[in-house]
């Protein structure tokens, strides 16, 4: 990956490459920000750079034996770390799963947790970085680096990493071998134990530009100049979600036909039907449960907003217009805020694995008190 790959993030690139070429390299480093902002992204290119045989003033020269690997994700110098389930009983590391790794990343570095879950058909269970990976990490950075200046070790969602493992890398992380560069990237930098925290340098990563995204999908996806705009508005920074939004995929209309029918429902206050809605909504993965939540606090937020009848601030796809436009005297002043925290507390418990039908069933009754058209 090249700096010049990488969607918008100007400001960020111009960052990493002077503090490289000034001698400036802290040994760990957190790239942190919203989902989908290009943090992967820049943390790939970043490795390429600084690794690159004949790298230029901004940008790694792409045609060197070490960018060629790094294109591939196969430099010996390159090590990842990122969440994996276990099968049965026995130990789990990133390297059973490194395949499967390289092929989600290769596809996009606009990644996400989920997409990953999905990639690993990891159904219910939560994929975590277990504690023998800190064995596995330790090994390779221990050694000299094989071809490359710098043995480098990127980290994916380190707020997944078992306390075992955490507590094993501190002494790596604030004392490691010379040439060594581990990166973090993390979506909820704030999940991170404070011990591991306090020894990397945050990164902070922004949204991407809405004008970025939008130059992106006419550049890179021949999109038309005004749908491009639009969803570049509409994703939010974020060039995960502006590719979701081109192809409707089906966990999203899932769950919007999901919540049309909880708020018909609720609107009816038809409890029998709200307990068939939920036993349906607990029968997914704890991933794809969160995710809904996750999404209809999106577009509670849409159908308040919606109120304002300002373009600008208008975030919703084509297929969720009508239900906004419908809902939205609804999602007033008055209401919204407790549909959001109880949409809220819902993913909070999902993701503690509380029963999924109690916490489903729990929100769908309380929906039937809060959906009071505005007067």
């Amino acid at each position: 990956m090249q700096f010049r790959e990488v969607i918008g993030q100007e400001h960020i690139k111009q960052r990493l490459v002077e503090s490289f070429n000034q001698g400036r390299v802290p040994h760990a480093q957190l790239f942190s920000g919203i989902e989908g902002n290009g943090k992967m992204a820049l943390a790939l290119a970043y490795a390429q750079y600084i690794n690159c045989q004949n790298r230029g003033e901004n940008d790694a020269c792409g045609l060197c034996p070490s960018c060629v690997k790094y294109a591939k994700l196969e430099h010996p110098d390159l090590h990842f770390v990122f969440p994996v389930v276990k099968k049965g009983s026995s130990s789990a590391v990133s390297d059973y799963y490194i395949k499967e790794w390289r092929q989600y990343l290769l596809q996009s570095p606009y990644i996400s947790i989920n997409g990953w879950v999905n990639q690993l058909n990891a159904e219910n269970k939560q994929p975590q970085i277990y504690a023998d990976e800190s064995t596995s990490i330790v090994n390779k950075l221990s050694k000299r680096a094989y071809e490359a200046e710098y043995k480098v070790m990127i980290i994916y969602s380190p707020e997944r990493m078992n306390i075992t493992c955490s507590n094993k890398l501190l002494k790596l992380i604030e004392e490691p071998s010379p040439k060594t560069l581990i990166l973090m990237v993390s979506d909820t930098p704030e999940d991170i134990i404070t011990t591991i925290l306090s020894r990397c340098q945050n990164v902070a990563i922004p949204p991407i530009k809405a004008t970025a995204i939008a130059k992106a999908l006419s550049d890179y996806k021949a999109l038309d100049e005004k749908s491009a705009t639009r969803i570049g508005r509409m994703a939010s920074g974020s060039y995960l979600r502006a590719q979701e939004m081109l192809v409707q995929d089906e966990d999203e209309q899932f769950n919007f036909e999901q919540f049309r029918s909880l708020m018909r429902l609720a609107f009816q206050k038809n409890v029998l039907g709200l307990k068939e809605w939920s036993d349906i909504m607990a029968k997914g993965g704890r991933e794809r449960q969160k995710q809904f939540f996750i999404y209809a606090q999106h577009v509670i937020r849409e159908s308040f907003m919606a109120n304002f009848r300002t373009e600008e601030l208008n975030y919703t796809s084509p297929i969720e217009e009508e239900f906004v436009s419908k809902f939205a005297p609804f999602a007033n002043e008055n209401t919204v805020t407790g549909m959001l925290t109880q949409m809220e507390d819902a993913q909070f418990h999902i993701e503690r694995n509380v029963n999924a039908k109690m916490v489903f069933f729990d929100v769908a009754l309380k929906f039937t008190q809060l959906v009071v058209k505005k007067g």
